[in-house]
């Protein structure tokens, strides 16, 4: 192990070469709210739900390089209340209703608004038009509740060699696509068996007739807030629903 450490809120966390302060939280327990960060995908800081301060500046977690002698604050009442900002904000630019959600009780959003104790959406809701697709025998594209996090982009591209998807448009406008000529995942060579089916920190891509197949006080989330399932958060796998 590395000799040189930082400190997260007062604590001394080691680290090695080459890792962020994400990677150093994580190996060490320790619990940054966080939705684009996946530990088998290079970092792009895209949610900006991990911003901590950084001796004194703000920086994304999962793309700042650890450093000897960092002074890192996360936990702290100003930063939970822009993440619950964060939060709101994503939970009004789609269309979230977790009781009839699938994800429910595995979501990350969901599971990050309860730790963070988000109460209610405050901004008004926009109820975008995002139409699903379910045409693909084994799998159902829930567009609404996509939160541009890119890491079916990402798994796509860069484990299954296939580039399903793709994001499009800019600003308010910017949406999840299908990189197929009709637009429909029917008309891809989309697997579920493929990285990209099961990276999804939220309810986009669902397997079809496994639906509320785990019982509400089985699921991932209603044991264990996400604070206390770091170790997850940190290995996180293309098998990691056989856990439910």
């Amino acid at each position: 192990m590395d000799a040189r450490s930082l400190s997260i809120d007062g604590l001394p966390v080691p680290f090695d070469d080459g890792q962020t302060i994400m990677d150093a939280s994580l190996a060490a327990g320790i619990f940054i709210p966080h939705l684009c960060h996946h530990p088998q995908f290079t970092p792009q800081g895209s949610c900006k739900l991990c911003t901590v301060r950084a001796n004194g500046r703000y920086v994304s977690a999962c793309t700042m390089p650890a450093s000897e002698g960092m002074e890192v604050e996360s936990n702290t009442p100003e930063l939970n209340d822009k993440r619950r900002t964060m939060l709101q904000m994503l939970f009004v630019e789609g269309n979230h209703f977790c009781p009839s959600c699938e994800k429910s009780g595995d979501c990350l959003l969901q599971a990050l608004a309860y730790e963070l104790e988000m109460l209610g959406p405050h901004f008004p809701q926009f109820y975008p038009d995002r139409p699903v697709d379910a045409s693909h025998p084994d799998v159902l594209l829930d567009f609404n509740r996509c939160i541009l996090c890119e890491l079916c982009v990402r798994a796509s591209r860069d484990v299954d060699g296939k580039s399903v998807f793709a994001l499009s448009g800019r600003g308010i406008g910017k949406h999840l696509i299908v990189n197929a000529e009709s637009g429909r995942l029917a008309d891809t060579d989309f697997s579920l068996a493929d990285k990209a089916a099961h990276v999804c920190p939220v309810g986009v891509i669902i397997a079809k007739r496994r639906g509320f197949a785990v019982p509400i006080g089985q699921r991932r989330f209603d044991g264990e807030p996400i604070s206390r399932r770091v170790d997850w958060l940190a290995r996180r796998r293309a098998d990691d629903e056989e856990e439910q």
